[in-house]
């Protein structure tokens, strides 16, 4: 018999909540029809990652497989390059106090001299 070829991708883990499971994005170039630019189209595809071992941020290579639940038909093979996520840095992040906003309520603005 043939030899049989399976569909393999290449993307980025954006997502690693699940057990098992990482969501891969998919990045395609297209070429408009009419206009010819090169267009980025992206595809998510969650995929089974036994050991939990896919981080968010790593480049995967994943390959198309027989249906291990209702979405996922993918299995990640390798990790080809390790990311450099960083989580979201909630509260680091400077408060805008209201005296710097404009027209922020309860705060005064006085007119200068070549306003008036």
């Amino acid at each position: 018999m043939a030899e049989e070829r399976r569909k393999t991708r290449i993307g980025r883990v954006v997502s690693d909540k699940m057990q098992k499971t990482v969501v891969v994005e998919v990045e395609v170039p297209k070429r408009h029809r009419l206009y010819g630019r090169v267009l980025r189209r992206s595809k998510h595809f969650k995929a089974h990652d036994e050991n939990n071992t896919a981080k968010m941020g790593d480049v995967v290579q994943i390959v198309e497989t027989r249906p291990i639940s209702k979405d996922k038909r993918w299995r990640v093979i390798q990790i080809m390059n390790k990311g450099d996520y960083v989580g979201p840095l909630v509260g680091d992040a400077p408060a805008i106090e209201a005296s710097a906003v404009p027209g922020a309520s309860g705060v005064e603005t006085t007119a200068t001299e070549s306003e008036a």
